[in-house]
């Protein structure tokens, strides 16, 4: 039986990551991965494919309708949606030959097949009825999450797709109808809203991106309706979706209990994810659950077996897969031995739409029920000189701050390019920076970020230069 130091099962951002970090630290490590090629949730039907189809079809978008405002001329546009697909695989593609090149080079030892538990410190790789065992003195649980679905949503992956059916379709939805208005749907309704599908949100809550600061969903909410055309029906019920083979029908309670009967090309499931451990046999190794579903930890990430740690998606926590690398890595530095920190409270959380949304820290809605007396300063992009040029217009930076001290306690932003941006106000929040440090800092001029420093200044004094 081969012995490890360390044994990673998942080979997510968070697994890959954490088993790299131990390699790094002189640990053995093993990395067992049940599918074919690595990277997990994110490289093979997340983060990096939606990403790729949101860029391509921004560039269609943009070609359409901003491009002669540029003087670019150009004529009967048109999408190929095998080719767009293919260059998504591609990047993909390269994705993986980096991330094997990466196991070699730290010589990671990586098993295909599905881990599970023979005892806490013993692990069975099965792979097309073939068995191994190896063993590990420490073993790192970083199984990720799958999409979450209800039973009445009767989701066959046809016509009542997930998310991942939705990176790979074959032609553009005339109709395309989303059920859950959180990050994954409004990322790749827009994706097949550019392309020239008419996209229908439905939620049961009252705003879109509901665990964001509410002003940056009403801002996203508007743009999508006047630039894509998307309809929203918010505070809405599902009762039942039926797949009629070439079409898709559902039946949606109203608020006021009227019954709508809506008709779609597909139907996209989008109401969240759920943590995966199917097959880990968990009992084995002692491993407790929390009525949740999720791994239970505690704050070294260790679960109620001193021997396993987990991390990433089946732990408490935002499903992210930066969150999942930033434990990754934790916890190889704790078994280690070393005193890292991790800070959960800043974790920033990003939306790539276009205009893209990002935010970290306390909302304005949560510091106001913890009753902080707060300030805050906001500057909007059409004042930014950088967001005129590139016609980015829409959106604005809000930061919020302690009243008496000027600490920064909220950043949530709206507009070009805050994906990007957002990491300038995680930086200041780990150095528990005030308004008026950003507020002084040069920023170039003419850029996106000096949005940020106008925001700043709005929240010293109401100082804003360009307001």
């Amino acid at each position: 039986m081969n012995s490890f130091d360390i044994v990673v099962i998942g080979s997510g951002p968070g697994g890959y990551v954490a088993a790299i970090r131990c390699a790094q630290l002189g640990m053995k490590t093993a990395i067992i991965e049940k599918y074919p090629q690595l990277g997990g949730t994110c490289l093979n039907v997340g983060c990096i494919p939606s990403k790729a189809l949101l860029e391509s079809s921004e560039l269609f978008f943009k070609s359409n309708h901003e491009f002669d405002a540029h003087g670019i001329n150009v004529n009967s546009v048109k999408i190929d949606l095998s080719k767009t697909m293919k260059r998504k695989d591609k990047i993909m593609s390269e994705m993986h030959m980096g991330l094997e090149y990466l196991m070699k080079k730290n010589k990671i030892s990586v098993f295909e097949g599905t881990g599970s538990f023979v005892d806490s410190t013993t692990v069975s790789i099965t792979n097309d009825n073939k068995t191994q065992k190896i063993n590990a003195k420490k073993i790192i649980i970083a199984t990720g999450s799958k999409p979450f679905s209800l039973p009445h949503f009767n989701l066959d992956k046809n016509r009542i797709i997930t998310s991942t059916e939705a990176l790979s379709l074959k032609e553009v939805p005339k109709d395309l109808i989303i059920i859950g208005a959180g990050v994954i749907g409004l990322e790749l309704g827009s994706v097949y809203a550019r392309m020239g599908s008419q996209v229908s949100v439905i939620d049961v809550g009252s705003s879109i991106l509901s665990s964001m600061d509410l002003s940056l969903g009403k801002e996203l909410k508007k743009v999508l309706a006047r630039d894509l055309g998307f309809k929203f029906y918010m505070s809405h019920q599902v009762e039942k979706v039926t797949d009629n083979k070439t079409s898709v029908n559902l039946l949606v309670k109203s608020p006021t209990d009227e019954l709508l009967k809506l008709k779609a090309d597909y139907c996209l499931v989008a109401i969240g994810r759920q943590p995966y451990t199917k097959g880990l046999n968990l009992e084995k190794a002692g491993v407790n659950l929390s009525k949740k579903g999720q791994i239970s930890v505690n704050s070294f990430l260790q679960t109620s077996n001193p021997n396993v740690y987990a991390i990433g998606d089946v732990v408490e926590g935002v499903m992210l897969a930066h969150k999942a690398e930033e434990e990754g890595v934790y916890v190889a530095e704790v078994i280690a031995g070393q005193k890292p920190e991790i800070n959960h409270q800043l974790i920033p959380n990003v939306v790539y739409t276009w205009p893209e949304v990002a935010s970290v820290g306390k909302t304005e809605e949560e510091l106001k029920t913890l009753g902080r007396e707060i300030k805050m300063g906001t500057f909007p992009f059409k004042a930014n000189g950088r967001a005129k040029i590139s016609m980015d217009e829409d959106g604005f930076i809000k930061i919020i701050c302690d009243k008496n001290t000027d600490e920064i306690l909220g950043v949530h932003m709206i507009g070009p390019r805050c994906a990007d941006l957002i990491s300038e106000a995680v930086v200041a929040m780990e150095y528990k920076a005030s308004a008026e440090d950003i507020a002084r800092i040069c920023h170039a001029h003419p850029t996106f970020s000096e949005a940020m420093k106008e925001a700043a200044l709005a929240a010293t004094e109401n100082r804003a230069l360009h307001i």
